[in-house]
Order: structure tokens, then sequence, then C-alpha cells
């Protein structure tokens, strides 16, 4: 807020500040938002200005058995590698905040590499070590990279989220009898359920968006929706893929509000947290 005791300089200051932050968000999601009123063109090109309105390119998006096949491997292969990086990530995460080892550092570098390291390598890598073992073209190789690609943001939001943990309420519970895994489900995982949860989003958001490690690693059969709609800029440029591309954009938006309530939620609790 401006405040009275302002000069001249400090409030031309205020407002240009504001002023570039503006142009640098307007930058930023202008060619997001360019798509979406393409999505609703009534013709069969991605030009402007637009023909008309139409759902047509929506229709043609539900009604397709390749988009829907497309689809429907993304629900299979997301979901799946969520939930083990989710199991793995915290499970890496807690043992990494709580224990003190030579070599920690190191360990950390390591399981935190897939967002660092170009994800073609990766690709090209996992292609060459689940090829010979016959699972080239399977939904097992591809929800296994998935997965691996992410842990890395589990770890890093259970981790923040343990920096502020009050461990004497484990101590407690295991003080009134508990034992290690019950006093972990009952007290440990509702504490930091924000954490796991948003790093769960980041790593659903991961697998779901990916297209690179799916060129190499998915048969025909395996397709998903990034990597159909990637084969159909290629081949065959229609309007349905931004239908897809809009849909992809209304779910990320989604994404992006469950994570801000969670990161609302978790900031409740830590400041509610006794010391």
């Amino acid at each position: 807020m401006l405040s009275p005791y302002m000069s001249p300089v400090e409030r031309l200051w205020f407002y240009t500040l504001r002023i570039l932050c503006g142009l640098v968000l307007l930058f930023l999601i202008l060619p997001v938002l360019v798509i979406v009123p393409l999505s609703f063109n009534s013709g069969t090109f991605l030009v402007y200005p637009l023909q008309g309105f139409s759902l047509r390119w929506y229709a043609d998006f539900f009604s397709s058995a390749e988009w829907m096949r497309s689809l429907t491997n993304s629900m299979i292969v997301a979901p799946a590698a969520t939930v083990l990086a989710m199991v793995f990530g915290t499970l890496a995460s807690i043992g990494l905040t709580r224990g003190e080892f030579r070599g920690k550092a190191l360990v950390m570098s390591l399981l935190i590499s897939p967002m660092v390291v170009p994800v073609v390598i990766i690709g090209v890598a996992s292609y060459l070590f689940f090829a010979p073992l016959g699972l080239g073209n399977s939904y097992l190789s591809l929800i296994l990279v998935h997965a691996v690609l992410g842990v890395p943001f589990v770890i890093i939001t259970v981790s923040a989220t343990l920096q502020g943990f009050n461990y004497n309420l484990v101590r407690a519970a295991a003080s009134l009898g508990a034992p290690p895994l019950t006093a972990f489900f009952k007290v440990t995982l509702p504490l930091i359920a924000p954490g796991v949860i948003s790093g769960a989003l980041f790593a659903f958001a991961t697998s779901f968006d990916e297209v690179v490690v799916t060129l190499f690693l998915a048969g025909p059969e395996q397709a998903t929706l990034p990597r159909q709609m990637f084969s159909g800029i290629r081949e065959n440029l229609s309007p349905t893929i931004a239908a897809a591309a809009t849909l992809l954009i209304g779910f990320s938006i989604v994404l992006l509000l469950v994570l801000e309530w969670l990161r609302g939620r978790s900031e409740r609790m830590r400041t509610s947290m006794p010391e």
C-alpha cells in the first residue's frame, strides 16, 4: 500500500514496478492464453481472426478413439507414477531430514538429479536400460521412469514441511506406547500431509505433461495425451490440438488452486502448532 509519507520519486517507482511486473506477467501468460480462443474457432485452421464460435473440436476430442486412448493412458500412467513418487519421496525425505550420516549431501544430490539432468538423457538411458529387458513398450517402464521424475518434487516439498516439524509430538506418542508405525500414521503423516500432497500434485503434473521420455519408452498403445499432441503437430495440425491444450490449461489452473490452498493450510497449521 502507498504510504502517505512517500516522496514523489518513491510513488513513481511504486507504480513503475507494478506496471513492469504486470507486463512481464502478460508476456509470460499471453502465449498460453492465445490458444484458448482458437479451440472455439469454427474454422479448420489455427489462425486469427476467428471464423466463428463452435464446440466441434471439443466434440471431436471426446469422440476420437485415438484421443480417448491417449487420455486413458495418461490417467493410468500419471496416478500410478504419482503414488510411487509420493511413497518413496516421503520416506526418503524423512530419512534425509532426521538421519545424520556420511555422504548425506551426495545422496540428496542423486535423488534430486532428475530435476537438473536433461530429460532427453533420461529418456535415452531409460530406453537403453529397459529395451534389453523387453520392457521398451510397456506401462511398467513408463510408470517407473515418470515416478523417478516426480520423486524430487516430493522430497523438496516434504523436506520443507519437516523443517518446522515438532518431533516432540512423535516422542510424546512413543511415550504413550504407540509403535513407530502407528506414530507415523497418527502423528507425523497428518501434520506433513500438505507437503506430501503438494509434492504429489507436482509429480502428477510432471508425469501428465511429460513427452520426451514417453517418445522413447511408449509404443502406439501406450501413447499419452502429450505424445498424441506432439504427433498431431508433426503430422496433421488440427484445431483438436487446441481443444486438448485448453483442457490441459484448465487442469493446470485447478492444480495451482489446490496447491495454493494446501500452502495456506500448511502455513496455518505451522503457526498454530505449539512450540
